[in-house]
Formats: structure tokens, C-alpha cells, sequence
């Protein structure tokens, strides 16, 4: 039938024959829209991916009654949207997962190439925005690409094809970075790729330790989720080089961050490098609204607490998710059992994530479950969000994105020069 034109959608092909055939019936009886065909497929997407069955469920042609046509789809359709949000807005639950894996996943060898600079070496972050407040952080692009299988991931939507890009004459491109010796600057390394996962592959740790010994006015961020820091053990870093772990709780690593080391090895690759006096800092992004999400985050808070002083970390950042359209795409593209896309979502800044409220209570209650005297000593942030959460969940805000930059910058130079000549006992 000429309504039914299913076969057209993309995503439609990927679903299970029963989805599919269900799907062909339902349209061929009522009638539905191109743009209700378009999102009952899309419901359909995120359902098998949070393996939670099909649209079916939500069936209930009785409530039709005498209606027919236009009308009687609408009533249809606005019942399996209604069954789908109900899942879609609840908080997820992860108790049934796999158990946490101890070791990363080794990536091919044979998918790591080295490749010609194709633009600028360094540029800001890619999802900067004057609409939140952001700290104006630099980024050197070493690498194109990750290993690890983050569901949420944006840099597999940046990067279209699998293999992983190591930039040629790396040397050569930051030898010519014109970076005034006065201008204090922080620049990151893992925006497009994870910055210890691959060792020193091609000589990139080697290169990026002689850059920063070439700037100290510059904190290099090496920002990971991975467990390899063998070889910063065996060649210790300039003291401006920072070294910091994205954490999530084990629900979260094993659902949703497949290949990555685990939160104790997280942990205690950081401890390892704190004990030889270097400066480590932590990242709470993403954090993933979930049932038990309190208890599990204050865990991980109680942890850090309990192995680490407040003088030996630099900095804590605190995030959630956050997708431009591309990324939700990409994300039901793969059809892979993920539930991270069953959340509520708003417009932020025109990116879509979770309502104020949900970022607040989040927010705040990791951020409450810090010691005073790491509130005191710790640089604490949110990356990305709305200025209007800032006073809410730290009691400060910042009246511009430069001003900000400017205050973290400082207080990241502080500390690290206080851990260089204060080192912590051991």
C-alpha cells in the first residue's frame, strides 16, 4: 500500500523480522503518516537496544471505538508514544548486566595507521558554546579516533570509518605552534581519542612529554579510561602534565563502556601516579541518571576519598550527557544493546539532555558528598552546562567563559607547582 512505507526508513532493515512484520501489518490497518511510520521505527530502535521488546506491547486497538481513518490512527499512534515514553522518561535499570570486566579489550593492531595532518593541529573544544560555560579549553587532535566502545560516544560521530589515525611528523606540527611563553594555557589531549590507551604507539607519549617540557606555561591534560600509565612509571612526565580519570560506577562501565578498565583500575592507575608525585585530577562525566545512581556515585566519591589526600588532586569535573542529533543517529545506527539513550531529554543550548531538575539533584549530590576539605583545595567544575546550575549545586558562578578559564587555569598551576615542591608523603 502506498502508506505503508516502511521500507524506506532508515534504521527499518535493522530491526528483527517480527518487529519488522509487525510493523508492515499495523500501517497496512491504519493508515499511518510517513512521519508516525518514521517514529514508530525510531521507538522501535530504542526499544531493541534496551532490550525491552516491541511496540506491540502497548497494543490496544479497542480503544478505537467507532473512529476510523486519520482519527483512529492518531489515537493509535499517540497510545504506543505514550507506552514508549513512559519507558523512555524512567530512570534506567542496569541491575541485570554482565559482570564487570577486569581487563581492557586490546584493539587491532592493524587498524592503527599514521596519517597527513588534514587542518590545524590544535583547536578548541568541539562542543564549545557561549550558550554554557565552558572553560575555553585547547585541544591537540595527536589522534583521530578511540578503541574503546563508549556508547555515548561523540568522536565515532566525528570519525566515520574504524580505523584509528596517528598524525605524521606529530614533532614537526607542535614545534610550529606559535603559543605565547606568558599566556598560561590548558590544552587536552582526549577529545578525539583516549590520551594513555594506546602507549607510546608511534612515539606520541614521547612527543607530547618533550611539547609540554617545551611549555611549561601550558597544563597538558592527558584525560583516559584506560589502565596504561606503564610508561609515564618508567619515564616521569614534566610536572605540567596532568593526569586524569573519567569515573562512572561499575553499573554504568559495564553497560555502557565496553573495553575500558574498570573503576578500580582506574583508581588505582591514578594512585600509582599520585604516589610518584604527579598530579592527577578526575572526571565525573557522564553522569548517568539510573536506579541506585545515589548510592552508586557516593560510592565512588567514598573512594576516592579514602585513597587519595586533596592536595594531591588537581581537579574535579562534573558532566552529563549531552548529544548533538549526529550522535543519537549514530547511536541507534549500531542497534547495540545500550539503554543510554532511554533518558528524558530537553533542549540544552541546542543539544538535547536531561531536564535542570535531574541535573541538579545529580550535581548536587555528588558534589555534597565531598569532604570540606577537598571543596576547599580541589578545583571543582561542571563542563558544559548550564550557567544557571552553577550556583545551585557549587554556591559560585562566573560571570563570562574567559573568566573562568582564567581562575582554572590558575588554580591548576597552583596546585601542580605546590605538588612539585610539596610532594605528599607517601
Amino acid at each position: 500500500m502506498s502508506f505503508n512505507r516502511l521500507e524506506q526508513i532508515n534504521g527499518f532493515h535493522k530491526l528483527p523480522p517480527d518487529n519488522r512484520k509487525w510493523l508492515q501489518t499495523i500501517a497496512g490497518i491504519h493508515g499511518f503518516s510517513f512521519q508516525q511510520q518514521r517514529l514508530l521505527v525510531e521507538y522501535s530502535q530504542d526499544l531493541y537496544c534496551w532490550d525491552m521488546g516491541g511496540l506491540d506491547q502497548f497494543y490496544r486497538p479497542d480503544i478505537i471505538g467507532n473512529t476510523a481513518g486519520k482519527q483512529a490512527a492518531a489515537k493509535i499512534f499517540s497510545q504506543l508514544k505514550s507506552g514508549y515514553e513512559a519507558l523512555k522518561h524512567g530512570p534506567k535499570q542496569y541491575e541485570n548486566g554482565p559482570a564487570v570486566s577486569t581487563a581492557e579489550q586490546p584493539f587491532p593492531r592493524e587498524r592503527m595507521v599514521k596519517t597527513s595532518l588534514q587542518g590545524a593541529i590544535m583547536g578548541f573544544c568541539p562542543v564549545a558554546s557561549e550558550k554554557t560555560r565552558c572553560c575555553n579549553l585547547k585541544t591537540l587532535d595527536a589522534v583521530q579516533q578511540c578503541g574503546f566502545g563508549c556508547s555515548y560516544c561523540s568522536i565515532q560521530s566525528f570519525y566515520h570509518n574504524s580505523q584509528v589515525r596517528f598524525i605524521r611528523d606529530l614533532d614537526r606540527h607542535l614545534a610550529g605552534l606559535d603559543l605565547d611563553p606568558d599566556t598560561p594555557m590548558h590544552i587536552g589531549t582526549g577529545q578525539s581519542s583516549d590520551s594513555l590507551m594506546w602507549g607510546n604507539r608511534f612515539g606520541l607519549l614521547d612527543t607530547l612529554t618533550r611539547f609540554a617540557e617545551n611549555h611549561p606555561g601550558v597544563v597538558l591534560e592527558m584525560k583516559s579510561k584506560s589502565s596504561r600509565i606503564d610508561y609515564f612509571l618508567t619515564h616521569p612526565p614534566p610536572f605540567n602534565m596532568v593526569f586524569t580519570w573519567s569515573l562512572n560506577t561499575p553499573e554504568v562501565i559495564t553497560a555502557e563502556e565496553k573495553g575500558t578498565a574498570s573503576l578500580e583500575q582506574r583508581i588505582q592507575s591514578a594512585r600509582r601516579l599520585a604516589d610518584a608525585g604527579i598530579p592527577v585530577g578526575f572526571h565525573f562525566h557522564p553522569m548517568v541518571w539510573y536506579d541506585g545512581w545515589e548510592a552508586g556515585y557516593r560510592a565512588i566519591v567514598s573512594r576516592l576519598t579514602d585513597t587519595f589526600s586533596p592536595d594531591e588532586v588537581v581537579m574535579v569535573s562534573i558532566g552529563t550527557l549531552t548529544f548533538i542529533k549526529p550522535v543519537i543517529r549514530r547511536i541507534r545506527e549500531r542497534m547495540a544493546r545500550t539503554r543510554i539513550l532511554q533518558m528524558p531529554m530537553t533542549d540544552c543550548a541546542g543539544k538535547l539532555s536531561y531536564p535542570f531538575e535531574i541535573k541538579k539533584a545529580l550535581f548536587s549530590t555528588l558534589f555534597q558528598a565531598f569532604p570540606d576539605n577537598w571543596k576547599s583545595s580541589v578545583f571543582f567544575y561542571m563542563c558544559m552546562e548550564d550557567v544557571k546550575l552553577w550556583e545551585p549545586v557549587f554556591g559560585r558562578s562566573y560571570p563570562s567563559n574567559d573568566a573562568f578559564e582564567q581562575d582554572m587555569i590558575q588554580a591548576y598551576l597552583k596546585k601542580i607547582h605546590a605538588i612539585r615542591h610539596n610532594p605528599p608523603a607517601v
